[in-house]
């Protein structure tokens, strides 16, 4: 017999873990909702045309390619088949694949739509992405993306509303977190010290790395790979983090000597504006060692991390946010001269971090949730009714299948974090009434349905 199992990088979800998630998603919802952002949805297949470059090779490599349907290999060529290469076998049996993630969906969406859809054009996205990498703590091949653009504005007022719903969605969720921000202008300044695009291409994949490997680390993977002429960028870079305060930092940068042009103004004063616009800025910090997306963004870059108090002193989990603007991404598929901004939510790691920091502890508990209870078989009919009235006033009615004995339902409901117990015996069906049991307080009384209504209304719900 085979013993049941689940794909690599895939998980199940409980009740209660799918309890939780909706509590963040309701969370973010409501949030994007309340800034003008509209629902959509595309497809998990996208065409892999559409998918392919735009990702880089890496990410090319991690798309998940779906078979054509029949008989696949009978138009595959002779010499395709044995020369066992796949890029070339791969074009003759998929031309589908699940969708890497919700950016490129968006880009395509516009293209097909704009002549349907109002500019600028602010949607949010909740659906799960997929990519054939390597399973580890908080990266698996199924994952959900949660994320809010607004395409065809080219006000940094869209950057700083993206960053005040960072703000409220974690502040609603309770959990501290840290916005880094930097601008692809400012490392686009360390061009004329790196000399050329293939060597500033190392030197921005290098200090990528410095949350993991440090300054040490970095300084001599450069010094590895033969840029040791980025050594004084660097240096100068790991010292920018530890100036205080984020004017202090712009100042810093506006005075560099190896960092000039008016493509470092248009930054730095693109990132005051920022600042300038953002409510508040505690959890807001400039980063100038920030290197993300590359490939695509070109403006303001973002990423969020968990920095709650409440976290294990070893708990390291890497994003659980980031975006940024892209002035030419529409333009793959023909649409010149669009610009877009947007972040994501990663679900799953926000989750982790949330249940890391034991912030769970109330959610899905409803102290209005009932349990009808019958004692017998011949008070069922009975108990069924009182369910459906109560089911019509209150959020949450359950009438346990069955009548096993009443410890064996109290214990369902309790399991269930249920708030009430609505017990029936031939004596409270007799004299149409019910025995209301609180299971919090222990407190047990007989009373109408009408009057249990009442009691449990009055107790609130979440």
């Amino acid at each position: 017999m085979e013993k049941p199992s689940l794909p690599s990088g895939t998980r199940d979800f409980s009740p209660m873990v799918m309890q939780r998630r909706k509590y963040i998603l309701s969370i973010m919802e409501s949030v994007f909702v309340s800034h003008g952002f509209g629902a959509l949805e595309t497809p998990s297949l996208e065409n892999l045309k559409t998918l392919q470059g735009k990702y880089g090779n890496e990410g090319d490599q991690l798309l998940f390619k779906v078979l054509n349907s029949g008989d696949y290999l009978s138009k595959v060529g002779e010499d395709v088949l044995h020369s066992k290469d796949v890029k070339s076998l791969t074009p003759h049996i998929s031309d589908r694949g699940l969708r890497y993630d919700l950016t490129v969906p968006l880009a395509r969406f516009v293209v097909m739509n704009r002549n349907d859809i109002s500019f600028p054009f602010k949607r949010y996205q909740m659906q799960p992405v997929w990519r054939a990498d390597r399973p580890q703590k908080g990266r698996y091949r199924e994952f959900w993306q949660c994320d809010i653009d607004v395409v065809g504005a080219n006000s940094v007022v869209s950057e700083a509303e993206l960053v005040e719903m960072y703000q409220a969605v974690f502040e609603r969720l309770g959990l501290g977190v840290k916005i880094r921000i930097n601008h692809r202008g400012v490392l686009d300044a360390f061009m004329g010290v790196l000399g050329n695009r293939e060597d500033w291409n190392t030197f921005m994949i290098v200090i990528d790395k410095a949350d993991k490997i440090g300054y040490e680390g970095v300084a001599k993977e450069l010094q590895e790979r033969g840029l040791e002429k980025a050594l004084g960028a660097w240096d100068w870079l790991w010292k920018s983090k530890s100036v205080d305060g984020n004017e202090a930092k712009l100042a810093l940068a506006a005075s560099t000597e190896f960092m000039q042009g008016d493509a470092l103004t248009k930054a730095l004063n693109e990132l005051r504006t920022i600042l300038k616009l953002v409510a508040h800025s505690d959890n807001l910090a400039l980063d100038f060692t920030l290197a993300r997306g590359l490939s695509y963004y070109t403006g303001a870059v973002f990423e969020v991390e968990g920095c709650d108090v409440r976290l294990p002193a070893d708990f390291r989990l890497g994003s659980i946010g980031g975006g940024g603007r892209y002035d030419n991404l529409t333009g793959v598929f023909g649409l010149k001269d669009v610009s877009g901004v947007g972040v994501s939510f990663g679900l799953d790691r926000i989750y982790d971090t949330m249940e890391a920091a034991g912030l769970f502890a109330g959610v899905g508990v409803n102290p209005q949730a009932t349990l009808v209870c019958a004692m017998d078989e011949a008070c069922l009919l009975f108990s069924s009714g009182v369910a459906r009235a109560l089911r019509a006033r209150l959020p949450v009615v359950e009438l346990y299948p069955g009548t096993p004995k009443l410890k064996k339902q109290l214990d369902y409901a309790n399991d269930k974090k249920m708030g009430f117990a609505v017990i029936i015996g031939n004596e409270e069906m007799q004299a149409n009434q019910v025995a209301l049991k609180n299971l919090v307080s222990g407190e047990q009384s007989h009373c109408s349905v009408d009057g249990a209504i009442q009691i449990i209304t009055a107790v609130g719900g979440n």
